[in-house]
């Protein structure tokens, strides 16, 4: 009998992407005139066209009872999209998913939430979308209330709290009524360390000590890792490979784009007060890399948009090994590094030559508000390889020596 609780065969969906005028526009005028042309119809198809986008295409995979299972992969592999399936928000185009129990999911910030009614409140009404009896939810209230950490602003609008404070309740609520399966995005980021690691240890409870079903997508590798016996690798819509987390982790790492180069999606951004517009690895010839000996400087360049001007905002610069274990944080105003009246500038962080030994490593960086509140975040960008270049380090290849390479230091008798 088999012990599979989610079975997934040859899912696909796909969307069409319109493309108008081929970058013209027109007035409603224009548009009000161009009826009563008898070539309206002609124009129209010359001037618009469309194409289809297969955002998951041919997926197949099994998960079993008490399993938690990774979902690994770059912005645009199809992630999200496999999950909101998986959760009953959007139809797929093709093949079939067969589930067997109960999905709560936790895929944006206070998903389910009514913005104008209370923390209290949204407990209820998200329960209730949940599948969940209000005699059950009463049973869980206080539980939640108290993992969630929010009791003081119990009975105040959400509309009202923090990024934060949403994702903790939301999780809160999602985590604590019992489904089978518990379906978690990278919403977590949002919340404190403290309050990602108290997230963590309920997920491995819920998993590996309640028996329940958990699926998880993260950019950080060491939470996954830690969490996730098995995963799955997306690339392009397609599962490219399934097998031990930390085999998964590396086949992404090592699979990663040669140009190291980030550019934002305005669409996506542009409503933010301060974000990421670009970012950019270089060598020390100013050359795009993915690549770098460790002889040579280390620069990442940080091009910086700024719609309203906070003096509490930082930025964050976070080096991490190749599981997303941070090596070094800076945080630096950015009165400090930016004028006031400079709507967009491009910055550049340097790493001195021979300070950092080979491995693979990645960045982790953002823009927020000193206490916690983040504006934007870059969770995986700028992927990058530093090899040996024939100094020392050669004669001990294959021996894990750390990663800083300390030369100011002092030995005294």
């Amino acid at each position: 009998m088999s012990n599979s609780i989610i079975t997934v065969k040859n899912l696909g969906k796909k969307y069409f992407i319109s493309h108008e005028g081929k970058g013209k526009y027109s007035t409603l005028r224009d548009t009000i005139m161009n009826k009563t042309k008898k070539k309206a119809k002609r124009n129209d198809e010359a001037l618009s066209s469309s194409e289809e986008f297969w955002a998951l295409k041919n997926v197949n995979f099994e998960v079993d009872r008490g399993e938690a299972l990774g979902i690994i992969g770059k912005n645009g592999a199809g992630k999200s999209t496999l999950l909101k399936i998986l959760s009953r928000i959007t139809e797929p185009s093709e093949g079939f998913i067969e589930i067997q129990g109960r999905v709560a999911s936790l895929l944006e910030v206070g998903t389910g939430f009514h913005p104008e009614l209370t923390g209290r409140e949204n407990i209820f009404l998200n329960g209730a979308i949940l599948g969940m009896s209000r005699i059950e939810i009463r049973q869980k209230f206080d539980e939640i209330v108290d993992f969630s950490g929010v009791e003081k602003f119990l009975d105040t609008p959400v509309k009202r709290y923090s990024s934060g404070m949403y994702v903790r309740l939301a999780f809160s609520v999602a985590a604590h009524l019992e489904p089978e399966i518990l379906v978690v995005d990278e919403v977590l980021a949002v919340g404190d360390a403290e309050f990602q690691k108290k997230c963590l240890g309920k997920m491995e409870d819920v998993s590996k000590g309640q028996g329940r079903t958990v699926l998880f997508v993260s950019h950080q590798m060491g939470t996954l890792a830690q969490l996730c016996k098995t995963s799955v690798l997306l690339n392009s819509g397609r599962i490219t490979m399934k097998g031990e987390t930390r085999d998964v982790i590396d086949r992404y790492l090592n699979g990663m784009q040669a140009e190291n180069v980030y550019k934002a999606d305005l669409d996506k951004v542009k409503h933010k007060d301060a974000f990421i517009i670009s970012q950019r690895l270089v060598n020390s010839q100013g050359e795009v890399v993915n690549q770098i000996t460790n002889n040579d400087e280390i620069i990442l360049e940080i091009g910086i948009v700024i719609n309203k001007w906070n003096d509490s905002t930082e930025l964050s610069i976070s080096l991490q090994n190749k599981i997303k274990g941070r090596i070094f944080t800076i945080n630096k105003p950015l009165g400090e590094i930016i004028d006031s009246s400079e709507k967009q500038k491009t910055i550049r962080f340097t790493i001195p030559a021979n300070t950092i030994t080979p491995n693979h490593y990645s960045w982790l960086n953002s823009l927020h508000i000193a206490g916690h509140q983040l504006i934007d975040v870059l969770w995986d960008e700028c992927n990058f390889t530093i090899v040996d270049a024939g100094t020392d380090f050669a004669r001990y290849e294959g021996v894990d020596y750390g990663v800083i390479v300390l030369n100011n230091y002092q030995i005294k008798t």
